[in-house]
């Protein structure tokens, strides 16, 4: 049975539009262009060489000005905490919710140490990590040789709910901005990407 993740070839894409400003040019994009489907678009806004959560902020704000968003889509910041200061972070938490139209839902999800985290949940809930080495070094125990790029297939649809799973499990009680330890909240991202296409608001 194909994925509900993967969208058929030639198949036209319709349904709510997903922007992700992403600190990263490799790992995000491949990890979230999964989820690109006949009932979602999914747009990485990838870096260029600058990958500071303000620079992150400023590709997002940039592409909104640009995009004609509808009710229902999605607007989701995607950083590490790694060598970011409070502050940086806190610029992103601010706009998040400081929104005054509703329509589009903003988000920020935010990795500490980093992104392969989030990777790494999906094949064990990473106790003993709390350094970005120790996430690379577990992370190389179930994807030998990785690169920083998805492989294709890894990710299974269980996978990706386990990896949900433990990020909530992880985030008791829940963080109102970001985790001051290790922990990911990528997992509402995600959790809004597999949402059954009732479960979403009407236009």
């Amino acid at each position: 049975m194909m994925s509900r993740f993967v969208r058929p070839f030639g198949a036209k894409r319709y349904g709510r539009l997903y922007l992700i400003a992403v600190e990263g040019s490799v790992t995000e994009p491949g990890y979230f262009d999964m989820f690109d489907c006949q009932t979602l678009k999914v747009e990485c806004l990838r870096a260029k060489g600058k990958s500071s959560p303000p620079e992150v902020l400023k590709r997002m704000k940039g592409r909104i000005d640009r995009e004609s968003m509808r009710e229902g889509d999605e607007a989701w910041l995607v950083v590490d905490k790694d060598r970011w200061t409070d502050a940086q972070l806190k610029e992103l938490h601010d706009w998040v919710v400081e929104q005054t139209k509703k329509v589009v839902k903003r988000g920020l999800a935010v990795s500490n140490p980093k992104f392969e985290l989030w990777l790494l949940l999906h094949f064990e809930d990473g106790a003993r990590v709390n350094t970005g080495a120790s996430c690379s070094n577990a992370l190389g125990r179930y994807l030998p040789g990785y690169d920083k790029r998805v492989q294709d297939g890894v990710f299974t649809d269980e996978r990706i709910r386990d990896a949900v799973r433990r990020a909530k499990e992880r985030d008791t009680p829940p963080c109102r901005d970001w985790p001051r330890t290790t922990g990911t909240t990528v997992y509402r991202l995600v959790e809004s990407l597999i949402r059954p296409p009732a479960e979403v608001p009407a236009e």
